[in-house]
């Protein structure tokens, strides 16, 4: 299976390159093509008025691309280099993010629209993620559950323009409870702005760190404080369907 890995928080962070060395051990072609800096809450923006430079990424045993712009921006640019090069892509995983992507969050990341845009390309897409203070261990574990649920869900049949949202919590491995399907949960973030003054310029406002409101029982950023790995389809035509989460092995 051809894996096209991404993501939003540059090439080479640590979560795409977990994702990179778990594709690999399970014997699938890889390419990474991520963007050449931070790029973090870039939603689905895509570059309209600028150039986008491509220059190689090495990488031992797959095929690696730094590009400047966007997440959204790299699929774009990474599927027509595939297309030109003949290549058949299999699936997009985006991530993994240093930071869950549960909840409205999904709605500013741009590791959840990098995998938006493989779906709109007609793609099996993944966007995943992970708590932002979980151990090495977890992260790798992730790694290789992304990987295993992506070899599944590019053989089932998915609706149109809809991805698969995966987040884990900060736990260590064998403290974790089963993997769950769950709808999003609707509480927003509780961070604001502080005003401040600069002698020359004048009134500024910082963002001032804050957290998402409680969440309701039974939504994924519930069952992640809870110890589940999370799964959620998002997109435009939604399946509640048993077979499709049976397809996954999930409940």
């Amino acid at each position: 299976m051809h894996i096209f890995l991404t993501n939003d928080d540059g090439i080479g962070a640590k979560g795409i390159m977990a994702l990179y060395r778990a594709a690999i051990a399970r014997g699938h072609e890889v390419t990474m093509c991520a963007p050449k800096t931070q790029q973090s809450a870039a939603g689905h923006r895509f570059t309209l008025a600028e150039p986008l430079f491509v220059s190689d990424y090495p990488l031992e045993g797959a095929t690696g691309y730094a590009i400047t712009g966007a997440p959204a921006d790299c699929v774009r640019v990474g599927l027509q280099m595939m297309k030109e090069q003949g290549k058949k892509v299999d699936v997009v995983i985006s991530g993994i993010n240093d930071g869950y992507n549960a909840g409205i969050a999904v709605h500013y990341s741009g590791t959840v629209g990098a995998a938006m845009e493989g779906a709109f390309h007609y793609l099996p897409s993944i966007a995943t993620s992970i708590h932002h203070k979980s151990t090495p261990e977890m992260l790798d574990h992730l790694a290789r559950f992304t990987i295993e649920m992506a070899e599944k869900y590019a053989g089932a049949t998915v609706p149109r323009a809809t991805i698969l949202n995966i987040n884990a919590p900060c736990v260590e491995p064998d403290q974790l409870k089963e993997p769950i399907y769950a709808p999003l949960d609707s509480g927003y973030f509780t961070d604001g702005y502080e005003r401040r003054t600069s002698p020359r310029a004048g009134d500024y406002f910082w963002m001032v760190d804050g957290d998402l409101e409680a969440p309701e029982k039974g939504t994924d950023c519930w069952y992640l404080s809870e110890g589940h790995i999370t799964l959620t389809l998002m997109g435009h035509f939604i399946s509640e369907s048993k077979a499709f989460w049976d397809t996954l092995g999930m409940r």
